[in-house]
Formats: C-alpha cells, structure tokens, sequence
C-alpha cells in the first residue's frame, strides 16, 4: 500500500459564499480557513494547496463576543520609532470592517510560501453582494 500525495495541477477547485451576518467572528474564520485549507477533503496533502476559494459576505455584521468589541487590542509596528499603532475592534470595524476577518482567518492558516497562496483564495466583501457569480458559488452554512 502506497501513500497518496496530492498534485497541485490535480486538484478540482469549488467557490463557497459564507454569509457572515450575527455569527461570531470565531466560528466563521474556523470554517473558511478549514475550507482554504482544504481540510474537508480526502486529498488533504499538507504541503500542497488542495483547498477551495471562499467568499465571506456581510463581513460589517459578524459579531465578537464578551467585551472584545472594546478590550481586544490590534497592535501594529510601523518601524519607526515609537510607532506602534493600537486599535480596538470597534475601530477597526468603523474603518475597514472586512480587516477583521481577513486577519482571524489570516492567523488560522500556514505562515509561510503556501500560507500566501492559500490567502489569496479568500475574499471578504461588505454587503451581500461579491461579484463572483460566473464562479457559480455554493452556499456554505456554519452549523
């Protein structure tokens, strides 16, 4: 019996929508990164990108639980000297509220060459609408 080891030319890709509105920043970053990642598949090889493209919708209605909306902390260096930037969720979320998503689902996947490459397959978009119909997307429900 032989292993299976994936090949990045082999691999069929599918698009999933993940409808982002009242569910807790969390639990939707867990999901798309599982499904970036290619978890979810039997042809799960770890050095190789064998995950799916996701779009995550209505990233300004996910919600954060307890108190992080105002206590957690996003700190920033900017290289110079002191320059360290801190921001709370609630700025954040004023400002570019599709941040938060991509830096949880960010810190979920590989920090590395394939890391950047399974990043780029994630889209979070503001609104209901993404713009990725032609993909013909499937929606992908957080149980």
């Amino acid at each position: 019996m032989k292993t299976f080891s994936a090949k990045a030319h082999e691999v069929e890709r599918k698009w999933y929508v993940i409808d982002a509105t009242d569910k807790v920043l969390g639990q939707v970053a867990v999901e798309a990164a599982i499904l970036l990642r290619g978890k979810h598949k039997p042809i799960f090889t770890a050095h190789v990108d064998t995950g799916d493209y996701v779009i995550i919708t209505n990233a300004e209605k996910v919600v954060l639980t307890g108190n992080k909306e105002t206590e957690k902390i996003y700190t920033h260096y900017t290289g110079y000297v002191g320059n360290q930037k801190v921001e709370t969720p609630k700025k954040v979320r004023a400002r570019r509220p599709e941040l938060l998503l991509e830096r949880a689902v960010r810190g979920m996947i590989p920090h590395n060459k394939l890391g950047d490459a399974i990043y780029k397959k994630l889209k979070v978009v503001v609104g209901s609408e993404h713009g990725h119909d032609a993909q013909q997307p499937e929606s992908y429900e957080i149980g």
